[in-house]
């Protein structure tokens, strides 16, 4: 792997996963795997008012997806479901090369150099793929 792609950036990212620790009053839970690699990560939430009110996660992945899950944790409280999914769709299409804007997550710029490693995209969307279905069922 290329040093750029694992920079001091990303390292530090994934060290210091915020909201590190499952919810026990989670309105709903979801798991999601890498099949590629075998990441996983769980996000529990608690929703009030349309909103992330709360959240836990549960992240065991390579450093990309535990830095790409601590990019979602920091700013996903207060958002709605449609804005968690529209997070997760842009980062899916950014990673495929749909499209090249990044103003969509703060902070996401660093995962850039990720793009050119396909292989590793599962893992990097994992967390945002868990928290947007996590809020869509907590929002029914």
């Amino acid at each position: 792997m290329s040093a750029s792609l694992y920079n001091k950036d990303i390292l530090r990212l994934a060290a210091s996963i915020p909201h590190h620790a499952r919810l026990t009053d989670a309105q709903a839970s979801v798991e999601r795997r890498s099949p590629t690699c075998g990441s996983r990560v769980t996000a529990d939430v608690r929703m009030e008012g349309g909103r992330i009110a709360d959240i836990g996660l549960d992240v065991k992945a390579c450093a990309l997806g535990q830095a790409s899950a601590s990019l979602m944790a920091r700013h996903a409280i207060g958002l709605t479901t449609g804005e968690l999914a529209e997070a997760r769709d842009r980062l899916t299409a950014y990673l495929a090369g749909e499209s090249d804007d990044l103003d969509f997550w703060p902070g996401i710029e660093v995962l850039a150099p990720a793009r050119g490693y396909p292989a590793r995209h599962p893992s990097i969307r994992l967390g945002f793929e868990a928290m947007a279905e996590a809020a869509r069922q907590a929002d029914i």
